[in-house]
């Protein structure tokens, strides 16, 4: 019984503290912004000082986060993704599709600049690379194998993800009830 309490107590501070990234990085990260293009130069002795150590470690390092780990992966929720490092727009909830890759996947980026591609030999084969279009942090893969209308799977690490609820369909549909209930009056 002891054994079991103690497993959920990790697994609940385990999915808390991954919970915690996003906010973590736009409290620490001076350039998080999901409005500004221009690009970042910060070196990786500040971003080692910045980000926490697993998010260093995919976004600077290129690791790769275990699979299935990632809360973003079965998510199904509407709104924006963007780089949890720099706060860059990188896909829309609506491109995200479930690939049973263990990571969440997305088969179009939010725009051409939001994504840059590298070939990337390592490993003993060859892969394309994807990071942030601003801030050069490892993102994921790009394979061929995704669904319409692309046929592209953006195989990426939750853990340098950030998500958005979409807000603007509530804030049309609050200002069109108080618009309606002034014209009632």
């Amino acid at each position: 019984m002891k054994i079991k309490l103690l497993m959920l107590i990790l697994g609940v501070t385990g999915f808390c503290f991954q919970s915690s990234y996003a906010q973590t990085m736009q409290q620490k990260s001076p350039v998080y912004s999901h409005t500004d293009t221009s690009k970042v130069t910060t070196s990786e002795t500040e971003w080692k000082k910045i980000l926490p150590s697993e998010v260093f470690e995919v976004a600077r390092l290129k690791g790769t986060e275990r699979p299935g780990t990632s809360k973003f992966e079965t998510s199904k929720e509407i709104g924006t993704y963007y780089c949890a490092v720099c706060g860059n727009p990188l896909f829309k909830s609506d491109t995200k599709f479930d690939s049973g890759c263990g990571w969440p996947s997305f088969y179009e980026p939010i725009s051409k600049t939001s994504i840059v591609y590298h070939t990337d030999k390592t490993l003993g084969m060859v892969r394309t690379e994807v990071t942030c279009g601003r801030c050069k942090s490892h993102l994921g893969h790009v394979f061929d194998d995704g669904p319409p209308p692309t046929g592209l799977r953006y195989c990426i690490n939750g853990v340098v993800l950030d998500f958005e609820k979409a807000k603007t369909a509530e804030k049309s549909y609050s200002k069109k009830n108080k618009k309606e209930d002034k014209a009632g009056k």
